[in-house]
């Protein structure tokens, strides 16, 4: 936004400075036009004076004007010649400035379209995570209660003495091989003496 309220203010001077010289260059040619009222005016008087007089005074006059339109009229033209130059730069700068500006607009939407794309996916992982944290707590209570499960088992057995403190996953293990190994064996010896 920043960058784009620069390029338009750049615009706005180069805009500025455009209508200044065209104002000049319109003002150059009013010049023009009140020279030639001058010169009409200068030929209306002499169209009074006599012929012999009339005759010297627009010699020495046209000579003195010629060559003073002469000298106005170059620097007119080169003035004329520099202002439609600058005018030309000043085009030139202007449509390069109005492109940057659209390039500028077309990057900040695009900035805009990833920015809502990563905000939905940021979303989308918010919820896949309160989700896993919901399925997370399931599991923990059901490992929970298969673990109760597995201790009353194995200290539930006649002569088994109840845990002095809390017991770790692989006391609990323990404990669970052991009455599979107990029932095996048990299994084994009624199967040695024919039982069904």
């Amino acid at each position: 936004t920043g960058a784009i309220s620069s390029l338009q203010r750049q615009m706005e001077i180069q805009e500025s400075e455009l209508r200044q010289i065209r104002s000049e260059k319109e003002m150059l040619q009013k010049q023009l036009r009140e020279r030639e009222i001058q010169l009409q005016a200068v030929s209306d008087k002499f169209c009074s004076l006599t012929e012999e007089q009339r005759q010297e005074e627009v010699i020495v006059m046209m000579e003195e004007e010629n060559c003073s339109l002469q000298q106005v009229v170059t620097e007119q033209e080169s003035q004329l010649a520099e202002q439609n130059k600058l005018i030309s730069e000043l085009q030139g700068t202007i449509s390069q400035l109005q492109a940057e500006v659209v390039t500028t607009r077309l990057h900040l939407l695009e900035q805009k379209q990833a920015h809502k794309e990563i905000q939905s996916q940021a979303e989308a992982l918010q919820h896949q995570e309160l989700q896993t944290r919901v399925a997370l707590e399931r599991i923990s209570k059901r490992f929970e209660r298969y673990r109760n499960k597995i201790i009353q088992a194995a200290f539930s057995v006649e002569g088994s003495q109840d845990p002095s403190a809390e017991l770790t996953d692989d006391e609990v293990l323990e404990a669970m091989q052991k009455i599979i190994n107990e029932r095996m064996e048990f299994q084994r010896r009624l199967k040695s003496k024919g039982s069904k």
